[in-house]
């Protein structure tokens, strides 16, 4: 019997009634496991194998899964009998709202969704309800969630993406059927960190906003190089576009006013997920008064469309205010830990490459970090595609399943750790790198 054998047995039931057998295709993932608990830093498969996790659920899991703090919030605001009302405010998503410009000084005003891809979705619409103008700019490499404006130029092999362009832009290559084309004429990618390009595209095309992670994380973890955030700024000021940061994956995780706190640089319209509420459903996009105000705007014309049924259900609400309430102690006590970890994490698999005269390179942000197999840092998806080795990653990614440590066996994918990882924890993971690494 293999190791997965009541895995692949779940998995095979589900297939009957559930395309590919899962519900969110980025799941579908060699080996193929099936979770059934996760409790702390740890994951559990239906075979009774447990894993150390620094997937997180694709990051959300900032302190930890099933957080004590967390969990009884979320039971408590049930026993109290709250519901899904469907008319009104409450004072529960005031609350949340009030946590967010808290942490986020330049925020005003705040709506929230349920996911990424919604809030992702809003900021493009508000952009171009506010500029009067239809086309929009986005990362080669990045991934701003699933609607139409941003399925494109996701991890593109370069043989389809082709040569390096600069100034100028990419082809639309779409990561799924059913997307018009007149819509892709439309949408620009280009590649993060290439100012002269940005320019080359609003010189071309009236352009109604830029979307991008302030860190392009999709792909591991790709800083932005001294300047380029503030770059971005100045061309958005300069030719009358939007800057949206997509800070699903960067917000709360590396500080509670997000990267561009750290950065020191003010987005237009930010949005929020993941980290935000600790791996419940809960998502945020936020900005100046000014702007969201055409959320809630008196000319029904010029009103930006915001519904949503389950828009603040009560259950991730509560969960959003007990993350940040705890991110918030002890003067940010989590974030001191992560970051002591993260750098403990850095400096072991630094001196475990070097021991082994493996050529790569180790980036990280906190508490995240990827290491690529190549001899520098990658500043955008050219330079990685052309560089890292894709190979040797996911064969070490597979290879540390093995031994019990969940690393995302997709190449680049970056690596998280939460609040609930331990020293101990830090340091297994380091031994079986070492024996993955080869």
């Amino acid at each position: 019997m293999p190791a997965n054998a009541k895995s692949l047995e779940i998995l095979e039931h589900n297939r009957a009634h559930i395309p590919g057998g899962v519900v969110s295709i980025n799941r579908a993932t060699q080996p193929e496991l099936v979770f059934v608990k996760g409790e702390g830093a740890r994951i559990f498969d239906a075979d009774g194998n447990s894993y150390l996790d620094y997937h997180g659920a694709f990051a959300p899991h900032f302190l930890g899964h099933n957080d004590p703090d967390v969990t009884e919030a979320v039971i408590r605001v049930l026993r109290d009998g709250a519901s899904l009302y469907g008319s009104g405010t409450t004072t529960l998503e005031g609350r949340l709202a009030d946590l967010i410009c808290e942490c986020v000084p330049w925020i005003e005003s705040v709506q929230l969704l349920n996911t990424g891809s919604e809030a992702t979705y809003q900021a493009i619409r508000l952009a171009r309800a506010v500029t009067g103008r239809d086309h929009v700019i986005v990362m080669q490499g990045g991934y701003n969630g699933w609607h139409n404006d941003v399925a494109c130029n996701l991890m593109t092999p370069l043989a389809t993406l082709g040569p390096r362009v600069s100034p100028g832009e990419y082809p639309f290559l779409p990561i799924s059927a059913g997307i018009p084309e007149a819509h892709r004429a439309l949408v620009h990618p280009v590649n993060f960190n290439d100012l002269d390009s940005v320019e080359w595209v609003c010189k071309k095309y009236p352009v109604a906003g830029l979307i991008t992670e302030p860190i392009l994380q999709n792909i591991g973890i790709v800083h932005p190089k001294p300047g380029y955030l503030a770059g971005l700024r100045a061309l958005a000021d300069r030719y009358g576009f939007l800057l949206v940061f997509d800070e699903v994956k960067t917000g709360f995780r590396h500080a509670p006013g997000g990267y561009a706190s750290l950065a020191g640089v003010t987005p237009d319209v930010a949005v929020y997920g993941k980290a935000l509420a600790n791996g419940y459903p809960m998502a945020a996009i936020a900005g100046k008064r000014a702007l969201m105000d055409w959320f809630a705007h008196p000319d029904l014309s010029k009103r930006v469309l915001l519904a949503g049924t389950y828009n603040a259900h009560p259950v991730p609400t509560v969960a959003a205010i007990a993350t940040i309430e705890r991110l918030l102690a002890n003067g940010g006590e989590v974030y001191r830990r992560v970051e002591s970890l993260g750098e403990r994490m850095e400096a072991g698999l630094k001196a475990l490459l070097a021991k082994a005269g493996i050529t790569a390179k180790v980036v990280r942000q906190g508490s995240a970090w990827c290491t690529y197999f190549m001899d520098h840092a990658p500043v955008d998806w050219h330079d990685l595609a052309s560089n890292h080795d894709a190979v040797r990653d996911e064969r070490m990614r597979r290879a540390m399943i093995e031994q019990g440590v969940y690393f995302f066996p997709l190449q680049t994918k970056q690596c998280s750790l939460s609040a609930a990882h331990t020293e101990a924890d830090v340091d297994y993971t380091l031994a079986a790198f070492g024996e993955s690494v080869g």
